[in-house]
This record gives C-alpha cells, structure tokens and sequence, in this order.
C-alpha cells in the first residue's frame, strides 16, 4: 500500500463540478493499493499517516504530527500509484489491486482513520476526479507499508 502525503492549508475533490470531498488545514492522501495488500498493510500505513512529524512546531522544525495539531485527512484513491514504471515508455499496472480489493481496502482505511478520531474527507472511488489544493511548503512524501 502506497500513500504520497501532501501538506495542505486546503484541499477538495470535485466530481462532476460538485465538490465530494474538502478540508482545511491537514493531509492529502494519494492512497494506492497492490494486491497483497491487507487490513495489517492499512494499519500499518494509517499509523504513518497519522503520526508523520510534518507539520512545524513553535521552532518552525517539523516535530507535529496530524494527530498533534488535528488536521483534517482527505483521502483520495489513486490506482497509479501501483504502476511499475522501471521499463518502457508505458506504465504496467500488473501489481495493482483488483478493483474490487482496491476499494475495500480504500474504505478499511477511511473507517479506521474515522476510528482513530480524525476529521476525514474523501473522493469518489473510481471517479474521474478533479483534485484542488495547496500544498503548504510545499511539502510531499512517499509512504509504504
């Protein structure tokens, strides 16, 4: 399971003109899901997500977590990021989860991150999606779990 984590003053997911999903201050999450991917995998990487020291403290030094300064998660599937790009000039998807594992995964990780407190957000699966933020810093990175 892969998450690329952008910190964001604001961010929306907007399907169709309407927008599905928007928060403040917080994360966005570019969740991909492979095919071995199971509930322990979500655990592990909603951990990461959640506790990854981005966010300044009174120093301006990245010590703050998510769940330290209680921002706000939107979480947007994004089956891209499973494709292996190591060779030719076109991506192969062949360690991407099924669609349907996909999203089950996509909402076991939603519904823990609701569980764990946190105001969540989310796109639409599976939708062409239009993605809108600021990316504070910028700051982005790349988890696996």
């Amino acid at each position: 399971m892969i998450a690329v984590i952008q910190r964001v003053s604001e961010a929306k997911v907007v399907v169709a003109g309407q927008t599905v999903g928007e928060i403040g201050q917080g994360l966005l999450v570019l969740l991909g899901v492979e095919k071995a991917d199971e509930t322990e995998t979500a655990d592990k990487l909603l951990h990461k997500v959640s506790s990854y020291r981005v966010f300044s403290d009174e120093q301006d030094k990245m010590n703050l977590s998510l769940l330290d300064i209680e921002g706000e998660l939107l979480v947007v599937s994004q089956f891209t990021l499973a494709a292996d790009t190591k060779k030719g000039m076109r991506p192969s998807f062949s360690s991407a989860a099924t669609p349907d594992h996909a999203k089950n995964m996509y909402e076991y990780f939603v519904e823990q991150a609701k569980m764990k407190g946190l105001n969540v957000a989310t796109g639409q699966f599976g939708a062409d999606m239009k993605v809108h933020l600021v990316n504070d810093g910028p700051v982005t990175f790349r988890l696996e779990a």
